[in-house]
Order: C-alpha cells, then sequence, then structure tokens
C-alpha cells in the first residue's frame, strides 16, 4: 500500500512478499555496522521481522517503517525510511537504510523530509528523535540536514552500545 510519493521514490508499506529484499537491506555491510546484526538469515526470518515488527507497527502505532520504491528503475526497492517507536527511547525515532549502490544519491533525505512531514501532520507527533553512532558521519550529516540538534548520549539497546540522540519539535 502506498503511503506516499516523493518526485523520484514511492513510499509504501511493508508486506510479507518483501522478505527477500528486506533480507538483503538488513544484511549490507553499512546495515550491520552501524544499525546491528539483526541475527535475521532466511527469507522466513525476514518474513517474521516484517510480521512482528513493520505490520504490527502499522496496526499498533498508525506508522512504521517503509519501503522505498525507485520509479525511475521500475519500482525497484531500494531501502527503507519510517518512524517508530522504542521502548527503551521516550521518543518516537526515524530511521533510514540503502542498500549500497543506492547510497549517497539524496534518497536518504529525501524520504526522510516526507516521513518527518507525515510524522507532524497526519501522525501529529510532537517532537521526533534519531539515534545514530558517532563513527557514522553520513547519517549524522543526514540528520542534522533534517533540523534535528544533537541532545544527549543514549544505550537503547542490550548491547549496551553508546548512541548520540537527536531531537526535533514537530508541532
Amino acid at each position: 500500500m502506498i503511503v506516499a510519493e516523493t518526485e523520484r521514490l514511492i513510499i509504501s508499506k511493508f508486506v510479507i512478499a518483501d522478505a527477500p529484499f528486506f533480507l538483503e537491506l538488513i544484511n549490507t555491510p553499512k546495515f550491520k555496522k552501524f544499525v546491528g546484526d539483526r541475527n535475521v538469515k532466511t527469507v522466513a526470518q525476514a518474513e517474521e521481522r516484517i510480521t512482528n515488527g513493520h505490520l504490527k507497527n502499522y496496526e499498533t502505532l498508525g506508522y512504521g517503517f517503509y519501503k522505498l520504491l525507485l520509479k525511475s528503475e521500475n519500482n525497484t526497492p531500494i531501502g527503507t525510511s519510517g518512524i517508530t517507536q522504542r521502548d527503551t527511547l521516550e521518543l518516537p525515532d526515524i530511521g533510514f537504510a540503502m542498500l549500497p549502490q543506492y547510497e549517497g544519491q539524496g534518497y536518504g533525505l529525501e524520504s526522510s523530509k516526507l516521513i518527518l512531514q507525515l510524522a507532524k501532520d497526519v501522525f501529529k507527533i510532537p517532537k521526533i528523535a534519531a539515534i545514530t553512532s558517532e563513527h557514522n558521519a553520513g547519517s549524522i550529516k543526514l540528520i542534522e540536514k533534517l533540523g534535528l540538534t544533537y541532545e544527549k548520549r543514549v544505550k537503547p539497546f542490550e548491547d549496551d552500545v553508546e548512541l548520540m540522540l537527536f531531537a526535533k519539535t514537530l508541532l
């Protein structure tokens, strides 16, 4: 189901059939390095993650992470962008990831700008966060372009890794 469109992208909800793409995306070297190894190694495990993560969030939160489809390449899936609410953070947070061959082409910024607009206008989220490693210069640059500012360091996951938290008031 299409959620929104930009000039170059279709932003769509994940479905179970997206499991092979999702598996590829979350096992890219940069995803593993900067987001973490989700220990998803099979299509069946990817289907489970989509069901228990993406689909559940759409139903319970009204939002989640979305698949990015590139219009100029017959709607080929190239990445993800969206919002989640983690139990370990007080604010919903925005995130993004691209397949390596689509990084550095502005798709993360393009999609995330629209996701922030949806967060404000549709989901009525008053303040949003973004978390990233201090070593992920590309992510920090994109987060700052979106108007989020550094607030503090957090350890939101069981791995006890400290991340930078940025935030922006929307409403």
